[in-house]
């Protein structure tokens, strides 16, 4: 593990970490560990993404990643599953509504153990 000094005082976000830390420990799948990196980083740093943005980006049968908040802007087009940190109303809205899947980064870690078919956003 790493020596830095955490000055995160969010617990929800402390403990993904540490999870993802451990579930990189388990499987060794570099993923995990970006993102437990990425997560430690400041807040202004890690913007939020719109959902029309990652409907643009993400191809079929991969899920979206987003380290941050999935935010409601532009439009969702197919289904698509997406996990991230928090979701707002709108997003969440626009992607159920288009037939995806909104879920946490622990059901997806759980659910795909090696992050295969994983792109990070954020």
């Amino acid at each position: 593990m790493s020596t830095k000094k955490v000055r995160k005082e969010n617990p929800y976000l402390l403990e993904l970490v540490e999870k993802l830390r451990r579930k990189y420990s388990e499987t060794k799948a570099p993923i995990w560990k970006a993102v437990a990196e990425e997560l430690l980083r400041p807040r202004s740093i890690r913007k939020g993404v719109n959902v029309g943005k990652i409907d643009k980006i993400l191809k079929d049968g991969e899920i979206a990643l987003v380290i941050g908040k999935a935010l409601g802007g532009g439009y969702v087009t197919r289904p698509l599953v997406v996990a991230a940190v928090s979701f707002s109303k709108k997003a969440r809205e626009k992607i159920e509504k288009a037939g995806g899947r909104c879920m946490s980064i622990e059901d997806l870690m759980s659910e795909n153990p090696n992050g295969s078919n994983v792109r990070i956003f954020g």
